[in-house]
C-alpha cells in the first residue's frame, strides 16, 4: 500500500508541477489521471507473442500497428492483454548493462547500398545511456524476483560492424522492402552476437542484454518466412546459451520503418522520424527485457509483457512543444508508455489503456 501511495503521490505532484512551468499549449495536456470506471471490461483476445523457435527457446515480438489495432478495433483493450502482470518465478535484470550492435556493411545481400547513419545510432546510443535514472526505468521497481529491480543501469558499450550479412536464408515477405532476398534469420543474429561478444570481450549473463540495430531494407525472419519483420513484428527479444553455458539475452531491432511500425501522426522530437521509431521499439525491448530476460518472470495471462499491453499508446506528449512523452537530460522522446500494476485502476487520456504511464521523474 505505501508503494501504491508513493506511486499516485508522485504522478500528482508531477502533474501540477507541469501545469506550472510548461507552456500553456503544453501545460493544457497535463489533465489529472483518471479513475477507470468499475465496469471497465479489461479481458481482451490475444495475440500471439511468444514463438517457439526451432532451436526450443522462445522468441517474444513486438507486435506491429496493424496488429494491435485488428484487436482493438473491435473493442478489446491492452491491445488484446489482459493485465495485470503476474509473477511466472523467473529472473528479471537487477543490474542490467547494454551492449549495441550496429551491423551495417556497405551492401545489402543484392548489391544495394545500405542505410544506417550516424545521426540514427547517436538517437539510439543516447536514448539508451539516457533511459536509466528516469521515468520507464523507475516503473520498473515495482517488479521483482527474489528481490525488487532498482532504477539503476548503463551501457557498456558499442560496436559498428562493417561485415557482410550473410547470404540469404530466408524470404521477408513485407512490401516496405524493396527486396524480400535481402534478409537475415534469427540464427544470423546469434551468430553475429557470439562474434562481437568475442571480439570485444563481452560475456553473457541475465543482466547483459545486446541489441542489434540493422539496416533499412534489411529483412529479417525470427522463426521461418511467415513470422519476418514489419508484418508479424517490429522488433523482439529472445535469449541463448554461449558456449561458457551463460545465457546470452539479445534483441533484434529492424530499421525504424515509420510506414508499418509507427502510428500515423507520430511526432519525431529529434527530426529523424525513423531513428525516433527505432527509439520506442528499442526501448520496448530494453523494458521487456529488463523484466522478463527468460520469458518466464513477469508476463499476463495471455502472455504478453509489460510493453505489450501499452504498445502504440503514447499518453502525454508534454515536452518539447507537445512532441516528446520523455525529457531524459535535456533530450526528448516519443516512447510508448509501459504498463504499471500499481496504477491499473487509473488511465492518463484513454480508458482502454488503463494502468500504461508514461508520467514520471523526468530530470
Amino acid at each position: 500500500m505505501q508503494r501504491f501511495l508513493s506511486v499516485l503521490c508522485t504522478i500528482a505532484v508531477l502533474t501540477l508541477l507541469m501545469a506550472l512551468v510548461l507552456p500553456n499549449p503544453v501545460a493544457a495536456q497535463a489533465k489529472e489521471i483518471n479513475r477507470a470506471p468499475a465496469s471497465a471490461d479489461t479481458s481482451g483476445h490475444p495475440l500471439h507473442l511468444n514463438v517457439d523457435a526451432a532451436s526450443g527457446h522462445k522468441v517474444h515480438v513486438m507486435p506491429t500497428p496493424a496488429q494491435v489495432k485488428g484487436v482493438t478495433d473491435i473493442g478489446y483493450q491492452h491491445n488484446g492483454g489482459t493485465p495485470p502482470l503476474l509473477y511466472n518465478g523467473g529472473p528479471v535484470m537487477h543490474s542490467p548493462k547494454v551492449y549495441v550492435i550496429y551491423w551495417v556493411p556497405p551492401k545489402l545481400q543484392d548489391g544495394t547500398a545500405t542505410s544506417l547513419s550516424s545521426g540514427y545510432q547517436s538517437i539510439e546510443t543516447t536514448m539508451l545511456n539516457e533511459y536509466f535514472g528516469h521515468s520507464l526505468m523507475n516503473n520498473n521497481t515495482q517488479y521483482y524476483d527474489s528481490k525488487y529491480i532498482k532504477n539503476v543501469g548503463s551501457v557498456g558499450g558499442t560496436y559498428v560492424d562493417k561485415s557482410a550479412y550473410p547470404g540469404s536464408d530466408c524470404y521477408d515477405p513485407a512490401t516496405v522492402l524493396t527486396n524480400g532476398n535481402n534478409c537475415i534469420s534469427d540464427t544470423d543474429l546469434q551468430n553475429e552476437i557470439t562474434k562481437v561478444m568475442a571480439l570485444k570481450h563481452w560475456v553473457g549473463g541475465v543482466d547483459n542484454l545486446f541489441m542489434v540495430f540493422t539496416s533499412s531494407n534489411e529483412g529479417q525472419c525470427a522463426i521461418s518466412d511467415s513470422d519476418c519483420s514489419y508484418s508479424n513484428y517490429c522488433a523482439y527479444h529472445s535469449y541463448f546459451v554461449d558456449a561458457a553455458n551463460a545465457y546470452v539475452i539479445y534483441s533484434n531491432e529492424p530499421y525504424g520503418n515509420t510506414t508499418n511500425c509507427q502510428v500515423s501522426g507520430a511526432p519525431s522530437p529529434n527530426g529523424n522520424p525513423d531513428a525516433d521509431t527505432a527509439a520506442t521499439a528499442a526501448a520496448h525491448e530494453l523494458t521487456e527485457s529488463i523484466t522478463d530476460p527468460l520469458i518466464d518472470a513477469w508476463l499476463d495471462s495471455s502472455g504478453y509483457e509489460i510493453g505489450d499491453e501499452c504498445a502504440y499508446y503514447y499518453g502525454y506528449a508534454l515536452w518539447d512543444g507537445g512532441n516528446a512523452t520523455n525529457q531524459w537530460d535535456g533530450h526528448n522522446f516519443y516512447i510508448q508508455t509501459m504498463y504499471d500494476n500499481l496504477a491499473q485502476g487509473f488511465y492518463l487520456t484513454d480508458v482502454n489503456f488503463t494502468g500504461c504511464m508514461n508520467v514520471g521523474p523526468e530530470l
